[in-house]
């Protein structure tokens, strides 16, 4: 079984040499990995030269990609393998010695199997963010969504999304199967990979979430408009409008009302509707900022249902 590994990147040589030591010290290397680098990143590309020059490895292939966004970062990734088995990590995880060997013994020992994660340590401000949850990726016939992919535990199980950077599927349950360019954003693009796991569920195959299938993920700075800590209207506007696209597709019927009911009136911490972002108004003191987010969750979801219905 041949197995290819995507790694996007943009703007961060750093943490992409960190991610590739981690990929060169698999007890199972990949067949090839599959660097797909945007064509003005001048800083990256110079990097690999030179790592290309002292060390040649035939097996590393550097894609270039001139549309901003991750969703053309990993078609092009999809576009350019050959594995039987596609992995996909970020450029700023590395991810543990036995991840490539224990994907691959997955596929192989289940013929039936459509993909399969794992839980991703996540290394965020002189800490790892700490927690322990038996819900993981997972969407609600009303819409709501559980995450929690980096703090999961217990036994592997069944869910229904797998997280961008700690996730393989197997070819055959891809297909032809994109990831969606719809959705918007210029780098991140938050929730492609919800709407990819979907799809694939969607085709009858199921996906496999395993709390032991581990990658170290050290969220790096980003270079586009969703800088994690700091609040953008655009950023919070394009999360919103993807989570709301995937919504109004993937729900039955029933489901997008409920949906529409839930966001508007609940949402969560992330994503707040008028009552959470009441909620959170009193708690942090930021009246104007918690409805602030609450108004653009409205226009993002206007924006989706006419994008949807086109």
């Amino acid at each position: 079984m041949k197995v290819s590994v995507i790694v996007p990147t943009y703007r961060r040589p750093f943490d992409l040499a960190r991610c590739l030591a981690a990929l060169d010290a698999q007890r199972r290397r990949a067949d090839e990995v599959l660097v797909i680098a945007r064509h003005d990143d001048r800083a990256t590309l110079e990097w690999l030269r030179k790592r290309a020059a002292s060390r040649p490895d035939a097996r590393l292939r550097i894609l270039l990609v001139r549309t901003p966004g991750v969703v053309a970062a990993y078609n092009l990734g999809l576009e350019s393998a050959s594995g039987d088995v596609l992995c996909f990590t970020d450029d700023d995880a590395a991810p543990h010695p036995d991840w490539i060997e224990r994907i691959a013994a997955a596929f192989e020992n289940d013929a039936a199997l459509g993909g399969v994660g794992g839980r991703d340590i996540v290394h965020e401000r002189n800490g790892i963010l700490q927690g322990r949850k038996p819900r993981v990726g997972l969407v609600r016939w009303y819409g709501r969504a559980i995450g929690n992919h980096h703090i999961g535990h217990g036994a592997a199980r069944e869910v229904q999304v797998l997280k961008g950077v700690n996730m393989a599927f197997r070819r055959a349950a891809i297909g032809s199967l994109r990831f969606d360019p719809r959705l918007r954003g210029t780098g991140a693009q938050v929730h492609c990979e919800m709407a990819f796991s979907l799809d694939v569920q969607r085709r009858g195959w199921p996906l496999i979430y395993d709390p032991t299938l581990l990658v170290e993920h050290f969220p790096a700075q980003r270079s586009d408009e969703d800088q994690r800590y700091t609040f953008s209207d655009a950023a919070f506007y394009n999360a919103s409008f993807n989570l709301r696209l995937i919504m109004c597709e993937y729900l039955s019927p029933a489901g997008r009302w409920a949906f529409v009911a839930y966001s508007t009136l609940i949402g969560d911490r992330a994503d707040p509707g008028f009552l959470r972002a009441l909620s959170l108004a009193f708690e942090s003191g930021d009246v104007a900022l918690a409805f602030r987010k609450w108004r653009v969750g409205l226009r993002a979801m206007r924006g989706a249902w006419q994008e949807a219905a086109r």
